[in-house]
């Protein structure tokens, strides 16, 4: 199981992916919109998302938790 983290304070801009999905290494889980930037949080493995602990205008902090991977 694999936990993936915020890495920056700023506010979810889309969830790209959903419970169940499989996913490649580098695949685009969440876009961040930080400083009027959008920034791509990709999966780190290859695997399943199993959580997905935000939702679209979500506010989140560095290290925060985005989504579990298995």
């Amino acid at each position: 199981m694999t936990q993936v983290k915020s890495p920056m304070a700023g506010s979810v801009w889309q969830v790209v992916v959903a419970v169940g999905d499989s996913v490649g290494e580098g695949h685009e889980l969440i876009i961040l919109e930080s400083m009027k930037m959008e920034i791509p949080v990709e999966s780190p493995h290859a695997g399943t998302v199993t959580a997905i602990a935000v939702e679209k205008e979500t506010r989140v902090e560095e290290g925060d938790l985005l989504v579990t991977i298995d």
